[in-house]
């Protein structure tokens, strides 16, 4: 069996660590401005980024418990 080092914690680290720099990012952009809250296209991308980051994180998820336990 391979161990927690080799499989859980490289999923850790992406989504930790990258999702710092993914709310980095997100919190950077509202204070800047960049995104007009009023808008209807820029809330759909707000979400779609942030549903899309947690979609990604999930689906990878399920692929390495699908690769680890089937």
């Amino acid at each position: 069996m391979i161990d927690f080092f080799n499989t859980w914690f490289p999923y850790i680290y992406l989504y930790v660590g990258g999702g710092i720099f993914f709310i980095a990012g997100m919190i950077l952009i509202r204070k800047t401005k960049a995104i007009d809250m009023r808008l209807k296209r820029d809330r759909f991308w707000w979400k779609v980024l942030i549903v899309g980051f947690f979609y990604f994180a999930l689906i990878h998820a399920l692929l390495i418990i699908a690769a680890l336990y089937l």
